[in-house]
């Protein structure tokens, strides 16, 4: 059971997060070249669904990690305890400074109005916050202090 919970961890990790990790670092550049030519809008609109749509499924992650974690008996270590807090970091930068940065760009462009650089260049660096602390969680998870795999 621990190798099936495992498996669906790791594949709801690629599957869901993959995506809004590059949806998400798209987004910046793609509403600029919109800001200059509105005919790529539809590809703006589109980087935020995804955004939004897999963010959601994205919540499988952290429900199939703990039940992997509670299967291998290492809910108390403190590997795990910092991933968790670290998942939890990027799913609040996600919710609260991303996912709201783009709707508010993308109802500019959709109401004609110019883009401010200075706001898609917070929005990439709200979005780089985000990757890194998934980037971190993925080492964390790999690595392992004081696993028993020998790895």
């Amino acid at each position: 059971m621990t190798k099936l919970l495992l498996s669906l961890h790791v594949l709801a990790a690629i599957v869901a997060v993959g995506p809004v990790t590059v949806a998400a670092s798209m987004f910046p550049p793609a509403v600029r070249r919109a800001g200059e030519h509105p005919a790529g809008a539809g590809t703006v609109a589109l980087l935020h669904r995804i955004c939004r749509v897999y963010a959601g499924l994205g919540l499988a992650v952290p429900l199939l990690g703990l039940a992997t974690a509670a299967a291998m008996g290492v809910l108390g270590s403190g590997w795990l305890t910092t991933s968790m807090a670290l998942t939890a970091a990027a799913a609040g930068v996600l919710v609260a400074f991303v996912l709201p940065r783009q709707a508010e760009l993308l109802e500019e462009l959709d109401a004609g109005r110019s883009v401010e650089r200075a706001g898609t260049v917070q929005l990439a660096m709200f979005t780089g916050i985000f990757n890194l602390l998934w980037a971190t969680v993925t080492v964390l998870m790999i690595i392992r202090p004081g696993s028993t795999t020998g790895a």
